[in-house]
């Protein structure tokens, strides 16, 4: 696709909902939004070629050891943010809106609401008002934190049987 000049970002993927962007100095990915969404819609629908029995930093969770590298390849690149604009529904299979989300928005996921205990846990840098600091999985949110998000069928289960919920 190409670079933009402006920005010294590579434009590796486009359709009519999404575009696929990786910043060339800092080599992140991230996916943006090509079109407006309302909250309920569906965003995309997705499967996985086979189940992982470890997480890594690009699965999704959908069982116990069950960890699934989202298919088609770009949701790979749904960065994390704790005022997310999107939700992976595993048991629907679809990435959802949670909130308006405007054309040329990135989007953003909150990366607990489908993994355990996370791979590797990360400080988080999104900037809003509503960051939890450290991220490492569900397993580790007060009962107040979970209150807030929206979480899998499988994480909902994981927090019932952990008393989170």
């Amino acid at each position: 696709m190409g670079l933009t000049a402006s920005n010294k970002v590579s434009i590796e993927y486009s359709s009519e909902v999404a575009e696929k962007r990786t910043d060339v100095r800092q080599g992140i990915r991230s996916l943006w939004s090509r079109r407006d969404f309302q909250p309920g819609d569906v965003i995309a629908e997705f499967t996985w070629d086979m189940i992982h029995p470890k997480p890594n930093y690009l699965t999704v969770q959908i069982g116990e050891g069950q960890h699934i590298l989202l298919r088609p390849e770009y949701l790979e690149c749904i960065n994390h943010s704790c005022d997310p604009n999107c939700f992976f529904d595993t048991t629907r299979k679809v990435l959802v809106a949670v909130r308006a989300i405007q054309e040329g928005d990135e989007f953003s996921f909150f990366y607990p609401s489908a993994e355990w205990n996370m791979d590797q846990a990360f400080q988080c840098l999104c900037g809003s008002p509503r960051c939890i600091g450290m991220i490492k999985g569900a397993k580790y949110l007060s009962p107040e934190l979970v209150r807030q998000y929206q979480f899998t069928d499988f994480i909902q289960q994981k927090l019932k049987e952990n008393g989170q919920l």
